[in-house]
């Protein structure tokens, strides 16, 4: 037994021996640098640079993930340009739809030029006095190169990547006033309303808004644009309609059908889709994706509330289920959570929409009465619900959101700023719009001629028909053989 423990002993001893001379090789190995000196003078500075590697790389993923997020939201944001032109065309008649194609492309045409070389700086450049922007014209600060090497404006994503997306904004604002306008604005003065608007007019607002200017300063909110875009559109439009006058042969108390109903469900399905670029794309970032997700489900539910509110509103009026303000309920919706989508819960997303799709049925009465013709309801669906959803923020904010909602535990601070906000933006769209419209009146560019009225804006102004085997064009082969005769120029 005595023989037995000693060995016992002997064993322990030799493994631990073992296993200590184990554990030093090891340590001396991870030690040693390739040229076989001991490491550990600068162990200390390689582990601080190997974990500030290891940030900025994490950082460098981060800001790829937010640019591509941003791309991406930029593209559906474009896209509606798409649904924009099928709505308005499926909701004018067939005589006016080529007019409005044309229009609604050269939005974008001319929204890029103008946004690019003025607009963009307006809206970001250096803020002079709160007021508007003085820098950064023709993205001048977007790129340089400098000792050979190419730099990028920026902080972390690209500012081309940010103009991209504040560019897609600034042709839906353009392009919201040619549906009210449609069917008898002369081609030339959309032209130029369409450049000072994209120009002047919105980036003004963009800039008191989103680029550091006053009403940014007084903590007014607006997340994706319900007053910056939307109500600012919504009032260009209701202006434009009232000095342009109504479209021939209109009947008030009876408005014109629309031709297509399939093009105009299209174009909001369209718009609708791209309300998902809008809204949750103006989050810049995806390293909070719980408030994306907030953002993207208040946004479904609002649209949802706003059709199902104009839709049961027309049914108890007529006992008809009604798809143009179903369409149009929708498209109130959208537009009235699209300042809160990120500071409201999703209750109260809903009640901004039945009240949008309420509104938007009431203010197109209210126009009918007036004998204001806007011809896809406009203003009703951009301007009124643009200026309620931005309110409601001062009502339904949660201030754990970071809006101090009124009705959800805050006071009266937030839904004041709103308020003034909102009555801001009014005055100076009002009176710019007032001001650009009678110029264009004065030098006859606003309405096109009688003689194009008698026969339809697209016969006139260019020639075409959206629908040449049913209602040909000027100069195309009608029934039986015969040619149809082109105006002359300035007939």
């Amino acid at each position: 037994m005595k023989i037995r423990a000693g060995l016992w002993k002997r064993l322990v001893i030799v493994a631990a021996c073992a296993l200590l001379l184990t554990v030093v090789g090891l340590q001396i190995g991870l030690t040693q640098d390739d040229g076989g000196a001991p490491a550990a003078d600068v162990a200390p500075a390689e582990v601080v640079a190997q974990a500030f590697d290891a940030e900025a790389a994490v950082a460098e993923v981060q800001v790829a993930v937010d640019a591509s997020f941003i791309i991406l939201a930029s593209i559906l944001v474009f896209f509606m340009q798409a649904g924009f032109a099928m709505l308005e065309a499926g909701m004018i008649r067939q005589t006016g739809v080529v007019n409005s194609l044309m229009e609604n492309f050269m939005d974008v045409a001319v929204g890029a030029i103008m946004f690019w070389a003025i607009g963009y700086g307006i809206a970001f450049g250096t803020s002079s006095g709160g007021l508007f922007g003085a820098s950064n014209f023709f993205l001048a600060d977007a790129i340089s190169f400098q000792d050979g090497a190419v730099v990028y404006g920026g902080d972390g994503v690209s500012m081309f990547i940010l103009f991209f997306f504040q560019f897609a904004f600034a042709a839906t604002a353009g392009t919201i006033a040619t549906g009210a306008m449609a069917e008898r604005t002369d081609f030339l003065g959309k032209i130029i309303y369409s450049i000072v608007v994209v120009a002047i007019i919105y980036p003004v607002v963009v800039h008191w808004v989103w680029g550091g200017g006053w009403l940014a300063e007084q903590g007014f909110l607006d997340f994706a644009g319900s007053t910056v875009v939307h109500m600012v559109g919504g009032l260009i439009a209701l202006i434009g309609a009232m000095m342009l006058g109504p479209r021939p042969g209109r009947v008030w108390g009876s408005p014109p059908k629309p031709h297509n109903l399939a093009l105009a469900s299209l174009g909001t399905l369209i718009l609708w889709f791209g309300w998902y670029g809008f809204n949750p794309g103006s989050a810049l970032a995806m390293s909070d994706n719980g408030l994306v997700g907030l953002v993207a489900v208040n946004t479904t539910l609002a649209a949802a509330a706003g059709a199902l509110a104009a839709m049961a509103l027309m049914y108890f009026r007529t006992g008809k289920w009604d798809l143009p303000f179903a369409l149009n309920g929708s498209l109130g919706g959208l537009v009235g959570i699209t300042a809160g989508c990120a500071f409201v819960a999703p209750g109260s997303s809903v009640i901004i929409g039945l009240i949008a799709g309420i509104l938007v049925v009431l203010t197109v009465d209210v126009l009918e009465a007036m004998k204001v013709d806007d011809a896809v309801g406009a203003f009703a669906v951009h301007g009124v619900a643009g200026a309620m959803g931005t309110l409601a923020i001062g009502f339904l904010g949660q201030p754990e959101l970071g809006a101090n909602g009124l009705l959800m535990g805050g006071n009266a601070d937030q839904l004041v700023t709103q308020a003034v906000g909102i009555v801001g933006a009014a005055v100076w769209v009002s009176a710019t719009s007032v001001v650009l419209f009678f110029i264009i009146r004065a030098i006859g560019r606003l309405r096109m001629p009688a003689a194009g009225e008698a026969m339809g804006i697209d016969a006139y102004e260019h020639g075409a028909s959206v629908w040449p085997d049913v209602l040909p064009a000027p100069g195309d082969t009608a029934e039986g053989g015969q040619r149809t005769t082109a105006p002359a120029t300035g007939d």
